[in-house]
């Protein structure tokens, strides 16, 4: 009986009631819309404009083994993966997380829209070049200075492109990595194996440039990864008829001397000394020409374990920035302000409503 008096007290609070307390608070509401705005606006009107460059490919992968049942499973949707790979698309956004992968990118040569800047590299370029949001830019600028304090000098001093050491990075290195990292996303497409590579500047050029450059520096690795073992025969191969070759040529050397100094001698000692070498002679040409089918196979079987990437969509100088939405924030801000201003002068409705709930449970 209690809870159904508790019940009839609720059922007395209804919106007309909410929405005239609230149009009772409404010189709060302006005042707080106001103030919200205002902070509003100087936090995000200071924050850089920056845009978003996406690049589309679709890598070759080695599913020749799995035959028609790759190509059933592609038909309903589903994707098997490519175990004959170490690296297959689906773990290329891991190889982003990877410090010799994004090292990589520091060297990067890039030019802004507008000239000012021209051919230097993306780390010199996000380092010297990128625009700061005034309002925290004192504040980051504290903080680094405090954290030298406590530094060695080597590990903040940043080191030339060439000597960069993935496996050992000073401070301002593992920085830029990081900052380099949040602004590049890869992306795959599980059911297509599509690749996606997204990346964010504040320059419009440079969003684009840097977008192609990663592009092609993911296909020359997944090429290199693909080709290594190949790579590595064909060397082999190459250096075995290089010294056949030369075994070969030092071979004929010595018959030809041999015949030259003994043209007028019938001996058959000499004959036998003359066949001997030509025999000698043919067994080299014959291993130098062996060794040279090997160098043939080697490089066919490379360019067959060469993938190719079907570039589904190519870089291009993006107009419109995609952020920050400051309209889209600025609305946000009023929505949960507002929120909280509602729920503070229905407090008590509120305190109601949740005592009445813990009676009823």
């Amino acid at each position: 009986m209690k809870i159904m008096e508790d019940k009839k007290e609720l059922e007395v609070i209804d919106l007309r009631v909410v929405a005239k307390k609230l149009f009772g608070k409404r010189k709060k509401f302006f005042i707080m819309w106001f103030i919200v705005t205002i902070f509003s606006l100087l936090w995000i009107l200071p924050q850089p404009r920056y845009y978003i460059c996406s690049v589309s490919l679709a890598p070759e992968t080695s599913n020749n083994e799995m035959g028609g049942l790759a190509s059933m499973a592609s038909s309903l949707g589903l994707n098997l993966g490519n175990k004959n790979d170490a690296i297959y698309p689906a773990l290329y956004p891991e190889l982003f997380e990877s410090p010799e992968f994004l090292v990589s990118l520091f060297s990067i040569k890039v030019s802004t829209i507008d000239d000012r800047v021209k051919n230097i590299n993306y780390s010199d370029y996000l380092r010297k070049q990128t625009k700061k949001n005034w309002l925290t830019k004192p504040f980051i600028d504290i903080q680094k200075n405090i954290v030298r304090l406590f530094v060695t000098p080597d590990t903040v001093k940043s080191s030339s492109i060439g000597k960069l050491n993935p496996f050992n990075l000073s401070k301002i290195d593992f920085e830029m990595l990081e900052i380099i990292k949040g602004n590049i996303v890869c992306a795959v497409d599980q059911r297509t194996d599509v690749v996606t590579i997204s990346v964010k500047d504040q320059d419009r050029l440079v969003c684009a440039l840097v977008s192609d450059s990663v592009r092609q520096h993911l296909q020359d690795f997944i090429i290199k990864y693909r080709t290594s073992k190949v790579r590595i025969d064909l060397e082999h191969y190459v250096n075995l008829s290089d010294s056949a070759l030369a075994e070969y040529n030092d071979a004929v050397q010595t018959y030809s001397n041999f015949c030259d100094a003994n043209q007028d001698i019938m001996l058959q000692s000499v004959m036998s000394r003359r066949e001997k070498l030509e025999n000698a002679m043919q067994l080299k040409y014959n291993t130098y020409t062996a060794m040279q089918t090997q160098v043939e196979t080697m490089r066919v079987r490379l360019q067959e374990k060469t993938p190719s990437f079907t570039i589904l969509k190519s870089a291009t100088v993006p107009h419109k920035p995609a952020g920050p939405k400051r309209l889209l924030f600025l609305f946000i801000m009023l929505i949960t302000s507002t929120t909280i201003m509602s729920a503070y002068v229905l407090r008590s409705e509120m305190r109601n409503v949740l005592v009445f709930w813990g009676k009823a449970n």
